[in-house]
């Protein structure tokens, strides 16, 4: 048994070593913000362009790519250690993914004789090839494009559709809501109904009042502008919140060092008061899990360092992003890694993206028109990196304590797969910025995105002002909202707060869309009759099932992945439209 631990530890190491690697391709930003001060975005904007100056251009370079992604990438690391007991332990986040993970790696090391484990080990299994082979079926018919493929599948008729309100038949998902507790779920659910099926259509009904006529999708002029800031000011409502919550919590448990009890807020409020074998299990993950202390000292001496060195180097890559600006976006940028680790932990969605576009349009508009755009532009790089990071350490020390791996080796582990990161992920983007017309819009490798977050900084020179109206009334409201929906379900007894949603949950759909939050409430109704038809089972094997079913459509990626780089499309496109009457 304790060789089967031992291979689960290093499993679970490789594994932290692994997705922390290939994590700085989305975090570095090489599809999206760096990509974006190169001169074919600049071009394909177009010179005639209002604030697409010249002057603000910066072409890749291999050498300060490496060396930014070096200054920036480990400060995520350090900026949450200090909180994962809270997290894991006293929030109980389910992080799906690091969950799945970790149920994955368990089934391969399961102890003898155990009938159970035996019998999960086979659900998960089965449950995996099924979710592998429907992902494989759903590519012959995702054609070429957007709008093909079950992807787009109308199941809630056409209008509905229009509105992302449709079932997409993503096994992830489902997945994700049969481990996702219900509230989660149903506040995901709540919030796609809130703002796709009331707010975005009563604000596009104000289209030429509020905002310009024919805008784009993505510039933030228009209903984008409102998408993002209003899911922004309801994420960072909640964030706040309970990061203040915490620390106020934290200081008063360290005043009363002499009291074993502690009053840490916890996210399941049942237990269970027999020691069963469970509850056995779950004392020894926590004694694992906090066996390996990592100092709170040396992750704020760390990130300290590495701001002091990076605030010294940035500006040197990027002039027009001052020491004292990359300083002050280290300061808050722990709390906003809080805030993403936390709504990763709830929903699995990982919004670094968000949280960059916020850091990209306020520091473009502190600079101004003399370099704004690469200013907000660096920022964005800067941030979506901390907060990405934070995100994935948080969702492996998940997989660590299922795992019973040490917290501290997967620290280490998440060191090694950056640093490796940090030299793997440049020099794949160098590799086919040389070999293939990146970013042309008649080539394989578009890059819509870096268009997108260039016109964002554009934009965001402008300041607030440029925002559309009402939009940060909007964003007051939402902000307030989430403050007080939290507090409510502070002082409210436990059989009232329970069905109180949770602002960070409905956040998620204002931005991505509903479809995912039907996907996910299909889980968990799928969850809530098992667990009346069949309570025990229900128990038992709901973790092993939706850990198959979102690994096996994980897995589908790697042969998808490979099909794409070959130029091998799905030859049918399964497209969905309104009837026409002859």
């Amino acid at each position: 048994m304790a060789i089967a631990k031992g291979r689960e530890r290093r499993k679970g190491k490789n594994q932290t070593c692994v997705v922390a690697c290939y994590g700085l391709a989305f975090s570095g930003g090489f599809g999206s913000s760096l990509l974006g001060m190169d001169e074919k975005t600049y071009n394909l904007i177009g010179a005639d362009y209002p604030g697409n100056r010249a002057q603000d251009i910066k072409n890749p370079s291999l050498g300060w790519m490496i060396s930014f992604m070096f200054v920036v990438s480990f400060l995520g690391l350090f900026s949450l250690v200090p909180l994962r007991k809270v997290m894991v332990l006293d929030y109980k986040l389910t992080y799906p993914s690091g969950t799945a993970t970790a149920l994955l790696i368990n089934s391969f090391h399961t102890k003898s004789g155990a009938e159970l484990a035996g019998k999960q080990v086979k659900r998960l299994g089965k449950y995996l090839s099924i979710s592998f082979i429907w992902s494989c079926f759903k590519w012959f018919f995702s054609g070429v494009g957007d709008s093909c493929g079950f992807d787009n599948f109308p199941t809630l008729g056409l209008e509905a559709f229009k509105n992302t309100f449709y079932f997409d038949f993503s096994p992830t998902y489902i997945g994700c809501g049969l481990i996702c507790p219900h509230i989660v779920n149903c506040s995901v659910l709540l919030g796609a109904i809130i703002s796709w099926g009331a707010l975005w259509p009563f604000i596009s009904s104000r289209t030429g009042d509020w905002y310009p006529d024919n805008l784009e999708s993505n510039d933030f002029k228009g209903l984008y502008g409102y998408k993002v800031f209003i899911a922004i000011a309801l994420i960072l409502g909640d964030g706040v919140y309970n990061l203040v919550k915490i620390m106020a919590l934290t200081f008063k448990e360290m005043s009363k060092k002499y009291s074993k009890k502690t009053n840490l807020p916890l996210f399941s409020e049942s237990q269970d008061a027999e020691y069963s074998e469970h509850l056995l299990e779950e004392k020894q993950r926590d004694e694992v899990f906090l066996r390996d202390n990592i100092p709170s000292w040396f992750a704020a001496s760390g990130y300290i360092g590495l701001a002091a060195i990076s605030t010294a180097t940035i500006p040197m890559f990027f002039p027009p992003l001052k020491w004292y600006m990359v300083l002050a976006s280290y300061v808050i940028a722990p709390a906003l890694a809080f805030c993403n680790s936390y709504g990763t932990g709830l929903t699995d969605w990982n919004l670094a993206s968000t949280y960059g576009k916020l850091g990209l349009f306020i520091f473009a508009s502190l600079v101004g028109n003399n370099g704004g755009v690469i200013a907000g532009l660096a920022a964005c790089g800067v941030m979506m990196s901390i907060v990405s990071t934070a995100a994935d350490l948080m969702q492996d020390f998940k997989t660590g304590y299922l795992t019973l791996s040490s917290a501290k080796s997967m620290f280490v582990s998440q060191l090694v797969g950056t640093s490796m990161g940090c030299f793997i992920a440049p020099l794949t983007f160098w590799m086919f910025w040389t070999a293939f017309d990146i970013g042309s819009p008649d080539g394989p490798y578009k890059a819509p995105y870096a268009v997108i977050f260039r016109q964002m900084a554009i934009i965001g020179v402008e300041g607030f002002s440029s925002l559309p109206k009402h939009c940060l009334t909007f964003c007051y409201v939402f902000f307030i909202a989430a403050l007080v929906i939290n507090l409510l379900k502070d002082v409210t007894p436990k059989s009232v707060s329970r069905f109180i949603p949770i602002p960070m949950a409905m956040a998620v759909p204002f931005y991505i869309g509903a479809y995912f939050a039907i996907d996910m409430f299909v889980g968990t109704v799928i969850l809530f009759v098992w667990e009346r038809i069949s309570p025990q089972e229900a128990s038992d094997f709901a973790g092993a099932v939706a850990s198959g079913l979102i690994c096996g459509d994980g897995i589908w990626t790697i042969p998808s992945a490979v099909l794409s780089i070959f130029k091998i499309n799905p030859p049918i496109c399964m497209y969905f439209g309104p009837s026409v009457s002859s």
